[in-house]
């Protein structure tokens, strides 16, 4: 928790948090709602772009006080201090739920899912993106493994079919799902979460591995990291009526 509330500023600056296709696709999955909530929220770019698209309540949602407000700050939202995993909100409180680039955070993104569900009315929808592991296990494990490295709060990336199934089993039906590859900056990813010279060395080491290259897709000139970056699994999910 910690280190999310020392970095809410960065977050809230990043280039891959606060613009790109991906949060516009999110947004635009959520057109027509009334009462959204942006779970996870972190410096709430998501609940931001729902309040640009007209959704007239808007609630930024994270496990972290400096988030919160840093979304409240930003943005013209309502902030609440809650656990994705345990929302204090009522039974069918919303017609939209949004959690973009968080679940990989989570202890239990399954009680996520199901606590997604128990908030949102019947036909409401869940506009949900994460990053995604491989469905080969080697190099789910080595994305894993790069991921924490980087940041220790990484818990686990799942791979697209454990998603569907867990999405299914909360109760939800996929409508649309889609993958994209987000370019990144490789220094500028890794300065994000300022880790110290031991960790910077280990990934210096992985990301010259052949599992790097067809994980994140990098490659090198002249020694140097040039091409990265990372794919994103954006689901479109209904609850039914």
């Amino acid at each position: 928790m910690d280190s999310f509330a020392a970095a809410a500023d960065a977050y809230r600056d990043s280039d891959v948090h606060r613009a790109g296709a991906d949060l516009d696709q999110l947004a635009e999955w959520c057109a027509g709602a009334s009462r959204a909530l942006d779970a996870a929220c972190g410096a709430g770019h998501v609940a931001g772009a729902l309040a640009d698209a007209g959704v007239p309540t808007v609630v930024a949602a994270d496990a972290t006080a400096e988030m919160v407000r840093t979304a409240t700050d930003d943005f013209p939202v309502e902030g609440a201090v809650a656990d994705a995993e345990r929302l204090p909100f009522a039974d069918g409180a919303f017609d939209a739920v949004t959690c973009r680039i968080a679940a990989h955070h989570f202890p239990d993104p399954r009680a996520f899912l199901r606590e997604a569900a128990r908030v949102l009315e019947p036909g409401s929808v869940l506009a949900f993106e994460d990053n995604v592991a491989p469905e080969d296990g080697r190099l789910a494990d080595f994305f894993d493994e790069f991921e924490r490295t980087r940041d220790p709060s990484h818990v686990a990336a799942y791979p697209r079919s454990t998603w569907t199934a867990w999405l299914r089993e909360a109760g939800f039906e996929i409508e649309e799902s889609l993958t994209m590859t987000r370019k990144l900056n490789y220094e500028a990813w890794v300065d994000r979460t300022d880790p110290g010279e031991d960790r910077r060395e280990r990934l210096a080491e992985l990301v010259r591995t052949p599992e790097a290259e067809e994980v994140y897709g990098v490659t090198l000139a002249d020694g140097e990291v040039r091409g990265f970056g990372n794919r994103k699994l954006l689901v479109r999910a209904m609850l039914p009526e």
